[in-house]
């Protein structure tokens, strides 16, 4: 499924916008559970193509669901909150 962008670079997949709803998830799902024995074992380039892979299809799911909901604990400040929290807490 290799196929070339205008730069003549070649590009891993199916354009993600091409990719129906339960597809782009799928490919998601693969490329998050790929991630960590790719940053571990695999070439710099390897990485490089990841990291671009993972970008198109984050970018794509996010184009298509703006106002996903977001968990309070997941922001900045739930993190900050996190923090006092726990450092206010007594240690046993």
């Amino acid at each position: 499924m290799n196929e070339h962008d205008e730069r003549g670079t070649t590009m891993t997949g199916v354009e993600p916008s091409r990719l129906d709803d339960q597809q782009l998830m799928k490919e998601l799902e693969t490329i998050h559970r790929t991630r960590h024995d790719t940053l571990l074992h695999g070439s710099n380039d390897a990485l490089r193509t990841h990291n671009d892979r993972m970008a198109q299809l984050e970018g794509e799911y996010l184009r298509r669901h703006p106002r996903r909901p977001v968990s309070a604990g997941r922001t900045r400040e739930g993190a900050r909150d996190r923090e006092c929290g726990e450092s206010t807490t007594p240690r046993t």
